[in-house]
C-alpha cells in the first residue's frame, strides 16, 4: 500500500483505454486491489494506493465493517452494505448542495482520521470492470467511499480537506469520539 509522501498519490491518473480493460494485466489488478481492500480492511481502494497511475477505483462495504457501530450510529451516517464495484475512468457528479461531515481515515494515510465535509449524495458513471458502462447514484456512506477514491484519482487526499483541528490518531478519536452524535463532535471543534 502506498502512503503519503509518494507522487503518485499526488498526480491525477490517467484514463485507462478501453481496449486494455479485458487485459490480464487489468483483470489482475482490478482482483488485486478487491483483495488488498478486502485484507487491510477497507471499503474502498484507488489503483494509485498501489502505485499504479489509472483511473481504476474499487469500492464495498460490508456488514462486518459495520458491525463496532451502534445502529444510531449507522443511520447517522446512513452507512448501508454495498456490494463490490469497480469503476474505470468514473466521473462523479454531486447531487443538491446537502452536505455532511464526519471521520474519515485512509489506507494510505495509515493510522490517522480527521473530520472531512463531503456531498451527501453523488452519482458516478464509468465503466465496469468489463467495459461496460455504469451508473451508481447513492447518498451517505456509499457517497462518501466515492468522493474519496475518486480524489485519490485526482492526486488530492482527505487530509486536503479535512478540518485540520480534528485530525488525530484513529486510536485516540475513537476513545474520545465512538458513540457520540456527529453534531456533538461538531460542536466541539466549532468553539
Amino acid at each position: 500500500m502506498v502512503q503519503a509522501g509518494d507522487p503518485v498519490l499526488r498526480s491525477r491518473a490517467a484514463a485507462l483505454a478501453v481496449e486494455r480493460i479485458p487485459t490480464p494485466e487489468i483483470q489482475e489488478l482490478v482482483d488485486r486491489m478487491i483483495a488488498t481492500m478486502r485484507a487491510a480492511p477497507g471499503v474502498g481502494l484507488a489503483a494509485p494506493q498501489l502505485g499504479v497511475p489509472l483511473r481504476i477505483l474499487v469500492l464495498e462495504d460490508r456488514a462486518d465493517l459495520m458491525a463496532r457501530l451502534t445502529p444510531a450510529e449507522l443511520r447517522e451516517r446512513e452507512r448501508v452494505e454495498l456490494p463490490v464495484h469497480v469503476f474505470i475512468n468514473p466521473v462523479l457528479r454531486p447531487i443538491g448542495d446537502d452536505k455532511r461531515t464526519f471521520f474519515e481515515g485512509c489506507l494510505s494515510v495509515h493510522g490517522y482520521t480527521a473530520l472531512v465535509e463531503r456531498h451527501a449524495e453523488v452519482e458516478v458513471t464509468g465503466l465496469d470492470r468489463h467495459g461496460q458502462p455504469q451508473t451508481l447514484r447513492v447518498r451517505g456512506w456509499p457517497a462518501r467511499i466515492l468522493q474519496h477514491e475518486v480524489d485519490h484519482l485526482d492526486g488530492t487526499l482527505y487530509v486536503d480537506r479535512m478540518l485540520t483541528r480534528s485530525f488525530s490518531t484513529g486510536e485516540k478519536a475513537r476513545a474520545r469520539h465512538a458513540g457520540r452524535p456527529i453534531a456533538d463532535i461538531l460542536a466541539e471543534f466549532s468553539r
